[in-house]
C-alpha cells in the first residue's frame, strides 16, 4: 500500500494546478508579445512561433508521458517533469536571444503535459463510470481558471517588473506544485500492473490505438472543435492589441468571457453525470457550439469588432466545447483501458498537433480579420461534429460495462498488450 494518500477533496484540484501549467504557459506572456518583439528583434510572426514550437514539443513528447508513467509509476513521472519544466521557465527567463527562447520553450513543451496527460490516466485509475466523468469534470472546471487568469496576471507582472519576471514566476509556481505532489498525490499505477519500457512493444501499443478507427474519429472530433475556439486564444495578441485596440493590461475582456463559458460547460458535465448517456451529453455539446458558430458568424458579418459581442459567441462555444470534452476524453481512453497511459499521450498528441498547426498556420492568416476567426472556427466546429456523427454511425449501442469488458477483451488479444499483461 503506497503511504501517500490523497484526500479526494484535494486530488481534483491537485491535477488542475498540475494540468494548469501547459495553458498558463501559453497565455501568460501574450501580453508580453510586443515588447518582447522589440527586445529580442523579431518580428510578430516569428513570436508566434515560439508558441508554435512549445505545442509541437509538447505533442511530441505527449507520446511518452503515458508509456512512461506506465512503465514507472504515475507520480514519478510527473514530479520529475514540473522540476524540469521550473528549470525551462528559468531558461527562457534569462534568455538573451530568440532562439535561446526558442531552446527554452521547447523544453517547457516537453514537461508540461505530464500533469495534464498522467493526471487524467490517475482519474481512469481511481474511478470508473459517472465517478471518472465528475472526477474528470471537477480537474477541467477548475483547469479553466489558468487561460482566463494567465494574460490578466501576465499583464500585471509585465508592467510591475518586466517580461522576463513572468517565467519566473512559473517556475515559483512550479515549485510550489511540486510541493503539494510530494506531500499528497497519490500512486494509483502499482508496481505489479507496471508495464516494462520497451520500444518495440511501446511502438505495437501505439500501431493498435492509431489503428483503431473509432479512437481516431473520437480523438480529431474532440480535437477539432477545441481547435475552434483555439484558434481565438492562439490570435488573441493580435485580437486584443489591434482588432479590439484594448491595451496589454486589458487582456481579461477576450479571456475572461471565454473561459466563464467553458467553466459552465464543464460544471454542467459534471452534473450531467450519471444522470445523462454520453451520446447525448456530448451531443447537447455540439448544439451549443453549433449556437456560438451562428452568432459569431452573424456579429463578424454586421457588426465591428467590439466588446461585449465580439466575445459572447465565443463563449458559448467554449461552453459546447468543455461540455463535450470531457465525455469525449473518457470514450477514448476506454477504446484501451489496459494501456490507458498510451491511449491518453496518443489523444494529447492529437489535440496538440492540431493546435499546433492552428497557432502556427491558421492564426496568422486569420487573426486580422473578425470574419476569418469566424468562419476558420466554424470550419473546425463542423469538421467536428462530423466526425462524432461518423463514430456513431459505425459504434453499436451498448453499456459503458459491456462495453469497457469487450475492450479489455479485444487489448488483449492483440500483439501490442503483451507486454502489458507481462
Amino acid at each position: 500500500m503506497n503511504r501517500f494518500r490523497a484526500n479526494p477533496k484535494l486530488l481534483a484540484p491537485l491535477l488542475a494546478g498540475m494540468a494548469m501549467l501547459g495553458p498558463f504557459s501559453i497565455d501568460a506572456f501574450f501580453p508580453a508579445f510586443r515588447v518582447m518583439e522589440a527586445e529580442l528583434s523579431v518580428t510578430p510572426v516569428a513570436m508566434q512561433q515560439s508558441l508554435s514550437v512549445y505545442l509541437l514539443s509538447f505533442a511530441a513528447m505527449s507520446l511518452l508521458h503515458g508509456p512512461l508513467s506506465d512503465a514507472y509509476g504515475r507520480r514519478g513521472v510527473i514530479l520529475w517533469s514540473m522540476l524540469l519544466f521550473a528549470v525551462a521557465s528559468g531558461g527562457c527567463a534569462l534568455a538573451g536571444s530568440y532562439e535561446m527562447l526558442l531552446f527554452f520553450r521547447a523544453m517547457q513543451g516537453v514537461c508540461a503535459g505530464a500533469g495534464m496527460i498522467v493526471g487524467r490516466a490517475i482519474i481512469r485509475d481511481r474511478y470508473d463510470g459517472a465517478d471518472a466523468q465528475r472526477l474528470m469534470s471537477q480537474v477541467s472546471f477548475i483547469f479553466g481558471f489558468a487561460p482566463a487568469v494567465a494574460p490578466i496576471i501576465g499583464g500585471f507582472v509585465l508592467g510591475l517588473a518586466g517580461w522576463r519576471a513572468i517565467f519566473w514566476l512559473l517556475a515559483g509556481f512550479t515549485l510550489l506544485l511540486v510541493a503539494a505532489a510530494l506531500a499528497a498525490l497519490p500512486e494509483t499505477h502499482p508496481r505489479e500492473r507496471r508495464t516494462r519500457f520497451q520500444l518495440k512493444p511501446l511502438l505495437r501499443t501505439y500501431r493498435a490505438v492509431i489503428g483503431d478507427r473509432r479512437f481516431l474519429l473520437l480523438g480529431f472530433s474532440a480535437a477539432l472543435n477545441f481547435g475552434a475556439l483555439f484558434t481565438y486564444i492562439a490570435s488573441a495578441p493580435s485580437v486584443v492589441l489591434n482588432l479590439l485596440n484594448l491595451s496589454e493590461t486589458e487582456f481579461a475582456w477576450l479571456f475572461v468571457p471565454v473561459i466563464a463559458g467553458m467553466m459552465l460547460g464543464s460544471a454542467t458535465s459534471a452534473r450531467m453525470a450519471g444522470r445523462m448517456s454520453a451520446v447525448r451529453t456530448v451531443s447537447v455539446g455540439f448544439s451549443l457550439m453549433a449556437v456560438g458558430t451562428v452568432l459569431n458568424l452573424a456579429g463578424s458579418a454586421w457588426l465591428p469588432p467590439m466588446i461585449p459581442w465580439f466575445v459572447l459567441p465565443v463563449g458559448v462555444i467554449g461552453m459546447g466545447v468543455t461540455l463535450a470534452f470531457p465525455t469525449l476524453t473518457l470514450l477514448m481512453l476506454d477504446r484501451f483501458p489496459a494501456v490507458r497511459g498510451a491511449a491518453a499521450s496518443v489523444q494529447a498528441t492529437i489535440s496538440l498537433g492540431v493546435s499546433a498547426l492552428v497557432s502556427g498556420l491558421v492564426a496568422p492568416v486569420v487573426d486580422a480579420s473578425p470574419m476569418l476567426l469566424a468562419a476558420s472556427a466554424a470550419a473546425m466546429t463542423a469538421s467536428g461534429y462530423a466526425l462524432w456523427w461518423l463514430y456513431r454511425r459505425i459504434t453499436p449501442d451498448v453499456g459503458p460495462q459491456v462495453l469497457s469488458a469487450k475492450l479489455e477483451a479485444a487489448v488483449a488479444a492483440t500483439p501490442s498488450s503483451a507486454h502489458v499483461q507481462g
